[in-house]
């Protein structure tokens, strides 16, 4: 299951919407990240991490959306980390008596049997002003960032040049914006500012969605997305075939038609 992609760096890839769960290899064990998606995946990589003789040695999450804070008891009990605002929305969530039927509201029915909820969002966050992960292992830079998501934040491996983008950088998949948020446009666009700070030490960008690309597309793909959400702020139409006819996914085009009416009733 597991492909390597650096240096001490192997991904995973679900068939759901080619999620990428990341693996980085420690001195005793491995830092997860966002593991998915299925219950029978998971297994399957905690399988494979038994096997390489690497146990795991902590966790993280990306960002609050559901596909990113699932764990498996496989994985063991250890330490599940995010941003504090990550976290917190967590915890929020699991607070309300019907959690479990609101994140079954936005499940893929194809693999909603298949998805565990046992241990979803059992985030412990990072305080405030923590920008490296604390565990045996090479530095992990957090780049917390308030694009997409509450808590977003990419991962910046400088050891490795690895870029471990969250929901940033997909080649299938366009920006999505959180649109709670009081400046969605202005905060994607300094998020794209902040990952092309490190873009000279990358050699690798691993997206939550989509393919693993090396340095050049990296660049390319800070520009197209830099692109759409420009042009999403105008109010036009981008060239961007993610959203377009050929979209990878049938259902982006009305994504960002969405993203489109939610800017113009601001």
């Amino acid at each position: 299951m597991l492909k390597q992609v650096a240096d001490g760096v192997l991904v995973h890839q679900s068939e759901f919407i080619q999620s990428n769960s990341v693996v980085v290899q420690g001195r005793a064990g491995v830092l997860l990240i966002d593991p998915g998606i299925t219950r029978d995946e998971m297994v399957d990589l905690a399988t494979d991490l038994r096997e390489l003789g690497r146990p795991v040695a902590a966790g993280f999450s990306t960002h609050p959306d559901w596909d990113h804070v699932l764990w498996h008891a496989g994985f063991g009990v250890v330490p599940r980390y995010g941003t504090a605002r990550c976290a917190a929305s967590m915890r929020d969530l699991l607070a309300t008596a019907d959690w479990k039927d609101r994140v079954a509201e936005v499940l893929p029915p194809e693999h909603a049997e298949e998805i565990p909820m046992d241990l979803l969002g059992f985030i412990t966050g990072l305080p405030a002003g923590v920008t490296q992960i604390p565990w045996d292992g090479p530095e992990v830079r957090i780049l917390e960032h308030q694009a997409h998501a509450t808590g977003h934040a990419a991962l910046f491996i400088k050891e490795r040049g690895v870029l471990v983008a969250g929901d940033m950088l997909s080649d299938i998949l366009m920006p999505v914006l959180d649109l709670e948020a009081k400046n969605p446009i202005e905060d994607y666009l300094d998020a794209l500012l902040l990952l092309e700070g490190v873009a000279d030490g990358v050699d690798v960008v691993i997206p939550g969605h989509g393919s693993v690309g090396k340095a050049e597309q990296l660049r390319a793909r800070i520009e197209q997305d830099r692109a759409y959400v420009q042009t999403l702020g105008d109010g036009g139409a981008p060239e961007d075939f993610r959203v377009g006819p050929a979209a990878p996914l049938e259902w982006l085009p009305d994504v960002h038609r969405w993203q489109l009416e939610q800017l113009a009733q601001r």
